[in-house]
């Protein structure tokens, strides 16, 4: 049994929004890190659609651990985890591995996974699981602490009571399309009001089914709010193809855009759903910085304080 502290003792779970992009995800992975972990954890456990950013949490969570899924480490065979046991490399093993199931489903059994993970449990290592809630079942074992992505960020610490890996799952795979069509639109609208004569920085930050663009003045535009939100439906009812380019870059249709979480989007505008723009520039009371929000989907009756509720 890991070691808690006594502000874990009773501990639940924690909830944030899952930010968009490497930087903002891989800080949010050394707070988790920071907060909640222990170092006598040995089994943690992600829960997440492909592209929700897992790896990203992973290196923020565990800077310098080399992830077997990457594109540069890809041909890393045979998987260290499958060899920490053996005698002739027990001594100079690694202390934490990483193993993503749905990758490595296409090479080894299921169940030679599962022995493998509690084969070196039983060594007092650590290892990292992406896809938990598929190996879950072979293991009989849950994690020490279970993270799932979607559009938020679910931080738990199971008991013999749950939560269940397949419980989180139907949370954050649920919520998953409407972070790809909120980052989406993020970039669509930014894309306008670059057009129009933006040039002043922003922060990007996050409510429910929707983005905030925080800026420290109020921004100076050739057309209004509502003139963008109009060119940005009139973009998504024009279905382009947004693709992936690189770490950095994708194309919306033929453009050329920088995005620091390019794996996150929907394959075509036409996907996003409702997008709507405030058409008036919010003031935080205590900064004084100007906040622009949108939206995508079914928000009827919602108000302002009603868009960060869970469920």
């Amino acid at each position: 049994m890991p070691y808690l502290d006594p502000i874990q003792k009773s501990y639940l779970y924690s909830v944030f929004f899952a930010p968009r992009g490497f930087e903002r995800m891989a800080d949010l992975g050394m707070q988790i890190a920071q907060q909640y972990l222990s170092p006598f954890d040995k089994l943690i456990g992600l829960v997440g659609l492909a592209g929700s950013g897992k790896s990203m949490m992973i290196k923020g969570m565990f800077p310098g651990l080399e992830l077997v899924n990457d594109d540069d480490g890809v041909n890393i065979r045979p998987l260290p985890l499958l060899e920490a046991g053996e005698e002739t490399t027990r001594f100079y093993s690694a202390h934490t591995y990483h193993v993503d199931i749905h990758f490595e489903a296409a090479f080894t059994q299921m169940h030679v996974l599962a022995k493998a993970i509690l084969d070196v449990l039983d060594l007092g290592k650590r290892v990292v699981v992406e896809h938990f809630d598929q190996i879950y079942p072979f293991l009989n074992h849950n994690a020490h602490l279970l993270i799932g992505i979607g559009e938020e960020v679910i931080v738990t610490r199971p008991t013999l009571f749950g939560p269940e890996p397949q419980d989180i799952a139907g949370i954050v795979f649920k919520s998953q399309p409407f972070r790809r069509m909120t980052h989406s639109a993020e970039d669509l609208c930014e894309f306008v009001m670059r057009k129009h004569g933006l040039t002043e920085p922003f922060i990007h930050s996050d409510v429910r089914h929707g983005f905030i663009f925080s800026f420290q003045k109020k921004p100076e535009l050739e057309i209004g709010l509502d003139e963008v939100e109009q060119e940005v439906n009139r973009m998504i009812a024009a279905d382009i193809i947004i693709s992936f380019l690189d770490d950095t870059h994708i194309h919306i249709g033929d453009t050329l855009w920088l995005c620091h979480g390019p794996r996150m989007h929907v394959r075509s505008t036409g996907e996003i759903k409702k997008f709507s723009l405030n058409r008036e520039y919010l003031t935080e009371p205590i900064t004084g910085r100007f906040l622009l929000v949108g939206l995508v989907g079914d928000r009827v009756d919602q108000t302002m304080k009603d868009l960060n509720k869970i469920g």
